[in-house]
């Protein structure tokens, strides 16, 4: 993997040679040379094949020692056999990029990834750079460098796309062909042998070409490295993409396809929440969006206005902003004012603004203008059904008119199919992104506001809590001596502490009298829980016993237990049982665990105790490092918040300890790597604080 790829030789070569270049014309090599030429490519290109002669009236090289000077990149479309042996020759011939449009390796199986594996190593110590293999190959519109294997040529735009499926890019390019839709660059990553999706973003980021990046991803390679740039991007432009591979069937479709390694879903929209990426979950919405962020400014606020000639679209309108978190602001006191003498004394002048279903251009022109004024409106949708007294091309030059001096985003909706069909156009051609439903439109603005806000957060506040690291260390590294892939829970407690987490005073105990003795130890009341390294939800067998205020209270409680387990896990080996002091009085229970994700790194959840929260979905996650805002966010975002801040009357819990033990636990991954699993569950808190009662711990 190349980590900090100069990739100028890559996206604008001064030469380029096609490697397997071909005359008969439906050949990849005749369709890439034949794309280059046509885009109107400026530099030189060097077409490469034994039989020499001439190809488009280009000179053809009958080999890589016979160019007059080393390009800057060459294509390769040779068979799988031939190709690491042509990279070597492009090495001594002092070659800077490379792409490769041949398929058949890690996505065939061993053979293939070992083939490309010689490859990426050919390229790191030659510090070549290495598009592919199994490419389409790459587009960069403002330099007419079409080095593609598709059949359509884009036009030029400020819209950068990269995506892992080559197949799915030749489709997107048809589609754009058809749509008007212009890209700034174009890259298909193939199998990422060594250029990664990170490297191409970074390169997008910096590109004053590009305004929009958006991405197909079925993999990602380096988690931390691909969020550490995309932070540093979105700062500067959006970025929206689709993550594939996402569930189990997606994985083994992934796999088969690149040779691949998917995420999971929560893992990779957790990531993306974090590095500012808008995920959208389909292409149509990743185009919508693509146009809406490349046309409009973006809002400074969430207040939007809805100008519209009937009433049932305005409804539409205003439900779809309740769920986008937008809100349909009333008009200012001098809005409503102008409206009235512009509107008749039946239209609905407040938000959704009914001109009624009568109105002509001129109308929608004259109340476009009042709010466009308006201070308090921060964007602008327009929605139009073709009714008998509709002027839809009028009316389309009436919204370009507005938007023309408006520093506001102006969207436009016009429902319908024959009719609305000029209008659509002329107001896509000026830059007004035109729907045909108001759902979308809705989703466009209120994601254009949610990465506004991005933009304008606060600096994040990363924290490092106090911890005994090689207290940890050492405990872990005993475990992993003794072959154990679960620590014992006096180990896992020796870790938590080391890591300032509250737990409660702990004895294990292997029969009743033990128990008794320790509860006098340890002051009544008490808990008593079973300890089975075969059994990882003691509630599944009844396996705890709480406030015990006596000796007698304690030996029921073990002798309760410890059959009732023996009966329902006849299998499971019993090492005793805790005996801990009781945790806060009236506290909510509620689960903090991290996971290792094959891609992103320490997945930490949370979620309120039981399984009623795993089996609702009520579950928020965060990837680690967590910040401080990261640590607040999580703990809002579950559906079940209220209990926990207070309702109906209840006292609220301390929210500051809850966020304490997840930032607690986010460097414990960080600084941990190989502790695959940790669990803490149930943790009691009150307003008082929190206490981590029960802590599983597994190790790799």
């Amino acid at each position: 993997m190349q980590s900090d790829a100069n990739l100028r030789p890559l996206f604008d070569p001064d030469s380029v040679a096609v490697i397997g270049a071909s005359r008969k014309p439906g050949k990849l090599g005749h369709i890439v040379l034949s794309n280059l030429v046509g885009a109107g490519y400026r530099g030189k290109l060097f077409p490469v094949n034994p039989e020499g002669g001439e190809i488009l009236g280009l000179r053809v090289y009958q080999s890589i020692s016979q160019l007059p000077h080393p390009p800057d990149l060459a294509v390769i479309l040779l068979p799988r056999k031939d190709v690491l042996r042509t990279m070597e020759e492009l090495a001594k011939a002092r070659v800077r990029a490379v792409c490769v449009i041949t398929a058949g390796f890690r996505e065939t199986g061993r053979d293939g990834f070992e083939l490309e594996m010689q490859m990426a190593d050919l390229a790191r110590r030659k510090n070549i750079t290495l598009l592919g293999p199994n490419s389409l190959g790459l587009i960069n519109t403002a330099c007419g460098l079409n080095a593609t294997i598709a059949q359509a040529r884009p036009a030029a735009g400020s819209i950068g796309f990269f995506s892992q499926s080559g197949a799915l890019c030749s489709a997107i390019l048809d589609w754009a062909d058809g749509e008007g839709f212009g890209f700034s660059k174009f890259v298909s990553l193939g199998n990422k042998a060594a250029l990664s999706e990170a490297d191409v973003l970074e390169a997008l980021g910096d590109d004053p070409q590009t305004k929009v990046i958006i991405g197909y991803l079925e993999s990602v390679d380096d988690g931390e490295k691909f969020l550490r740039k995309a932070r540093a991007v979105t700062e500067k432009k959006p970025v929206i993409m689709i993550k594939a591979g996402t569930t189990p069937s997606g994985a083994r479709a992934t796999s088969s396809h690149t040779g691949s390694m998917a995420g999971s879903l929560v893992a990779s929209t957790a990531a993306f929440r974090q590095a500012g990426i808008i995920e959208v979950h389909d292409l149509e919405a990743l185009f919508d969006l693509a146009r809406a962020f490349a046309e409009q400014p973006l809002p400074r606020g969430n207040n939007l206005t809805v100008i519209t000639n009937s009433g049932g679209p305005g409804i539409l309108a205003a439900d779809a902003c309740e769920g986008a978190g937008l809100n349909l602001s009333r008009p200012s006191q001098k809005t409503l004012q102008a409206l009235t003498e512009v509107l008749p004394p039946f239209a609905a002048i407040y938000n959704p603004i009914d001109i009624i279903g009568d109105a002509k251009a001129e109308r929608y022109r004259a109340t476009l203008q009042c709010v466009a004024e308006d201070e308090i409106t921060n964007a602008i949708l327009v929605l139009l059904t073709p009714t008998a007294s509709a002027e839809i091309e009028a009316t389309a030059q009436a919204v370009i008119d507005a938007a023309k001096d408006c520093d506001k985003p102006i969207f436009a909706c016009f429902m319908g199919h024959e009719r609305i069909g000029p209008g659509r156009d002329m107001l896509l051609a000026a830059g007004i992104p035109c729907y045909a439903y108001p759902e979308p439109a809705i989703r466009a603005i209120a994601s254009m506001f949610a990465h506004y806000r991005w933009q304008n957060r606060p600096y994040p506040v990363e924290v490092c809590f106090r911890r005994d690291k090689g207290k940890a260390k050492y405990v872990i590294s005993k475990a992993r001596k003794l072959g154990l892939n679960e620590l014992p829970f006096d180990d896992a407690m020796s870790v938590a502490a080391a890591y300032e987490l509250p737990v409660p005073e702990t004895r294990l105990v292997r029969t009743s009298d033990q128990a008794v003795r320790a509860a006098k130890k340890l002051g009544y009341p008490v808990a008593l829980k079973i300890v089975s390294p075969h059994i990882q939800n003691r509630s599944d067998v009844g396996g705890v016993a709480i406030d015990l205020h006596t000796p007698r209270e304690v030996r029921d409680a073990w002798l309760d237990i410890t059959s009732r387990t023996q009966r329902k896990r006849p299998d499971a080996y019993l090492a005793g049982c805790l005996v801990q002091t009781m945790g806060p009085v009236k506290a909510r229970e509620v689960e903090v665990r991290f996971t290792q994700d094959p891609q992103f790194g320490p997945l930490l959840s949370f979620c309120l105790a039981g399984p009623l929260s795993e089996m609702l979905g009520d579950v928020s996650y965060r990837l680690a490092p967590l910040t401080l805002q990261d640590a607040q966010d999580i703990v809002r975002e579950i559906r079940s918040f209220p209990l926990l801040r207070g309702a109906r009357g209840e006292e609220p819990v301390n929210l500051a300890a809850i966020e304490d033990i997840l930032l607690s636990m986010s460097q414990m991954a960080t600084d941990f790597p190989g502790i695959q699993e940790a669990v803490l569950s149930p943790v009691l808190v009150n307003a008082d604080g929190a206490l981590v009662s029960d802590l599983r711990l597994t190790i790799g």
